[in-house]
């Protein structure tokens, strides 16, 4: 995209350029009418053409203006500039098209003006048309390929032109007919071919000013937010969108979304998330997109997650979360990982604290039971090399492999680990069991299998198994 812009700036301009130039020639041969003829009809097309000209110029200057980068004092970009030229432009037209108005029913009412049409007027006229075709058509290409809403105004300026030169010559015409066949009403072709101009003036001129004046007051582009909001509650991950903002400078969007996501969903999820949300709606409006994420508990939210929550919120790791219903009261216990360096009394307090918080998830009517454990962090060296341990290593794997009679589930043990750390044995080793296992009953048979391990080696501090599915090569 940073390749682009510099030729996207260069092409904008070459067609503004063009455009003021074509202005510039359409003035001199209309002004060339005026005091050949004295229609007011071509007297209203020069002012028109004449106002394009300024307008062509205030273009050029806002396309140079609005493709400058963001700064500091303008952290949006300059793309209001578009906006405001194309204002300008309307304003003008409002201009020229009531001085048309004023023009025309003096002469209709109030005073004859002689006109003198001849086929030099209308061969003129045809010119400026046929520069007015090919210079909005080339604008329009320019605006439409770059979503250039001063070239777009400037495009639709010169569509006027091909509609209200039309009606000049027409009204031309119909003058020379009146004097060549002695009809004398159609004198007033002139002053009403004024008015048909001045009309189509104002109507191009209100359309062109709503749009502007609604992206110089940051108006939403119509449905645009509606879109953009369908297609985020359709995503995972989103529960909810709760706001989407849209304002537009110049050629470019910026989006502000606000959506809901679950309370329990990491950091990490959630600024994959925001990436993806991101993307879907630039693939929608190309679009500078800000996205806020509000934690929210889903509908029907499970208990366990209620409680991981609160945990999370408090910025303590928990663990081996069970619960259990006796005598209509309902049980909580959950390991807490603390840091190891903590006292017991420190450690407690912060125990406590999440005990307090779990029970007002149920108004208190719970019991809450919290085993407090050290936060691993510390990197420790085994005490003795991996040879000595290896005849160890060797008997516990035999030992496990003499289970599968007695544990159905077992299929196999493999890749057992002994090492002594800091004075304590440590084992850890892989074990094949059923695939369609249930992991529930999966982690009953590896904490039997852990006791077994440690009541036959006494040893032994601690026996990590990680189960593996057996159809899993």
């Amino acid at each position: 995209m940073e390749m682009l812009a510099p030729i996207e700036a260069r092409e904008k301009k070459r067609a503004a350029l063009l455009s003021v130039v074509s202005a510039a020639l359409l003035v001199a041969l209309k002004a060339f009418l005026v005091v050949r003829t004295g229609s007011l009809g071509v007297l209203s097309e020069a002012l028109h053409s004449g106002l394009d000209l300024i307008a062509a110029m205030v273009t050029f200057l806002s396309v140079g203006m609005s493709d400058q980068p963001a700064d500091e004092r303008h952290p949006y970009g300059h793309g209001k500039f578009e906006n405001f030229s194309a204002f300008v432009e309307t304003g003008l037209l409002a201009l020229t098209a009531l001085y048309i108005i004023y023009e025309a029913f003096e002469r209709l009412f109030f005073r004859s003006v002689h006109i003198q049409p001849s086929a030099t007027a209308i061969v003129v006229l045809c010119v400026a048309l046929f520069i007015d075709l090919t210079r909005a058509r080339a604008l329009r290409q320019a605006a439409r390929k770059y979503s250039s809403e001063a070239l777009e105004a400037d495009a639709l300026h010169f569509s006027t032109d091909v509609w209200s030169t039309t009606v000049v010559i027409a009204g031309i015409g119909l003058v020379w007919a009146g004097e060549t066949w002695n009809l004398p009403w159609l004198i007033y072709a002139d002053a009403l071919a004024g008015l048909a101009v001045a009309g189509v003036i104002l109507w191009v001129g209100s359309q062109l000013g709503r749009r502007t004046l609604d992206a110089l007051l940051d108006a939403a582009p119509k449905g645009l937010q509606q879109e953009i909001a369908r297609a985020l509650e359709r995503m995972d991950g989103v529960l909810d969108v709760e706001r989407v903002r849209v304002r537009r400078a110049g050629n470019r969007h910026f989006v502000d979304a606000t959506v809901s996501v679950a309370r329990t969903a990491s950091l990490e999820q959630v600024h994959t998330l925001s990436d993806a949300i991101e993307k879907r709606i630039g693939e929608i409006v190309p679009s500078d997109v800000m996205v806020h994420v509000e934690p929210r508990a889903p509908a029907g939210e499970h208990l366990f997650e209620a409680i991981r929550a609160v945990a999370q919120r408090m910025g303590l790791a928990i663990h081996e979360l069970q619960a259990s219903q006796q005598d209509g009261r309902l049980f909580i216990e959950l390991h807490l990982e603390v840091d190891e360096n903590l006292s017991l009394r420190e450690a407690h307090r912060r125990a406590s604290e999440l005990e307090d918080k779990i029970r007002e998830l149920r108004d208190g009517a719970m019991e809450v039971n919290i085993h407090i454990e050290p936060l691993g962090r510390h990197i420790a060296t085994p005490d003795a090399g991996a040879g000595e341990m290896a005849q160890l290593a060797k008997a516990i794997e035999d030992f496990l492999n003499g289970l599968p009679s007695e544990f159905d589930e077992l299929v196999n043990c493999h890749d057992v680990r002994v090492r002594q750390v800091e004075h304590h044995i440590l084992v850890s080793c892989h074990c094949t069991m059923k695939s369609e296992l249930p992991i529930t009953q999966v982690h009953d048979v590896t904490a039997a299998l852990e006791d077994r391990v440690k009541e036959n080696f006494q040893q032994i501090y601690r026996v990590t198994i990680h189960p593996e599915p057996s159809d899993e090569k």
